[in-house]
This record gives structure tokens, C-alpha cells and sequence, in this order.
């Protein structure tokens, strides 16, 4: 915890930066990572400790390898966090011979999560007052608009970028022109609408 918390403290004396993503459920580090983002109270003391330091807006990304993603979006608003994203990639392993991965395991993204991240958006969306970010497997503008009809009020674009750069492009003209299609006048209008 004293690492997130004295990294935290540095950026939060950083003027041009308004806000954090605090990462409690990586997979893909032998040491901390996951291990905060797999119980309520582990992730809650975390975000308590962060939030001591850091003044500014506090995202906390959460991890689908858990029993109760709703239980740990709880959590971890109680604790402090002005938003969570989720999720963060699925446990996973790959094997040529020997591991692949230097860690073993590590973590699963892309078109394959998915149906879990829109689920877990979804199910998170209903019990937290704070903003829900969506990310896992957004390739495209309709999957944008599915997470956020789940609920999400944002959302991120990770592996696609690797895959096309111009994505987020793509997929904002995607929305603006559903928005359109639809006679929506904004995004806000269709958040949740599931």
C-alpha cells in the first residue's frame, strides 16, 4: 500500500494532472497488483489510504477475477473512489512448450472478455452512486454503445489501439452518429438505458 500511497501523494502536487487510475487488480505482477482488488477490505484500505493523499478525482479500476464485482465496487466507493473502471483483464495462461509469460499467468484481453466486462459494468452500475468506466474487449463503436446502455458513463479503448490506432476515432464518429440515428441530443441520454 505505501507505494500506491506515496505515488499517489507525488501526483496529486502535480498541477496539470486532475485525476488517477488507481489499478488494484493487475494480474500480470508476481507482488500487489490483484492481490488488493480480490476482497472488500483489502480494496477499500487501499482506497482509504490513497485517498488521504490524493485530493483530486480518484478512479479505481476493478478486477473481474472476484466473487462479487458488486461487492468490491461498494467497497471501494465507500472507501473514497469518485469513480471505478472495470474491468481489468480475466486471469488467463498461455503454453508453447513452456510458459510464455514470464509471470506464468497473466492477464486475458480483448474481443474474448467482452460479455464478462459488459455483465460486470452492468451489474456494477446498478448499486454505486459514483460513475462506472467501462473497458474490456471495445473494438468498435457498437461495442461502445453496448457498455454504455450497461451503464458505464465512459469507457476506455485498450488492446483495439494495438490493433488500429485511429479506433477512438472511429469510435466516437460510431456514437455521435447513433446518437443521430436515434434522436439523441447527447450520450448522457442513453447511459443505463438497459
Amino acid at each position: 500500500i505505501s507505494d500506491y500511497v506515496a505515488t499517489a501523494e507525488k501526483i496529486n502536487a502535480l498541477d496539470h494532472i486532475p485525476a488517477i487510475e488507481l489499478n488494484i487488480s493487475c494480474p500480470n505482477v508476481k507482488e500487489g497488483g490483484m492481490a488488493f482488488g480480490t476482497s472488500c477490505v483489502s480494496a477499500a484500505e487501499v482506497v482509504k489510504e490513497v485517498r488521504k493523499v490524493y485530493k483530486k478525482h480518484l478512479m479505481v479500476k476493478l478486477s473481474p477475477n472476484v466473487t462479487s464485482i458488486q461487492e468490491i465496487a461498494l467497497a471501494v466507493e465507500g472507501a473514497g473512489a469518485d469513480s471505478v473502471s472495470l474491468i481489468n483483464t480475466l486471469m488467463g495462461m498461455a503454453v508453447n512448450v513452456k510458459p510464455v509469460l514470464s509471470t506464468v499467468t497473466g492477464g486475458l484481453s480483448g474481443p474474448c472478455v467482452k460479455p464478462v466486462a459488459l455483465r460486470m459494468v452492468w451489474q456494477v452500475a446498478k448499486v454505486v452512486k459514483i460513475p462506472v468506466v467501462g473497458l474490456g474487449g471495445i473494438s468498435c463503436a457498437n461495442d461502445a454503445i453496448e457498455f454504455l446502455l450497461a451503464g458505464a458513463s465512459a469507457i476506455q479503448i485498450g488492446t483495439a489501439n494495438f490493433i488500429d490506432p485511429t479506433v477512438t476515432i472511429k469510435v466516437i464518429d460510431g456514437i455521435n452518429d447513433y446518437l443521430d440515428r436515434n434522436g439523441f441530443k447527447s450520450v448522457k441520454e442513453i447511459i443505463g438505458l438497459i
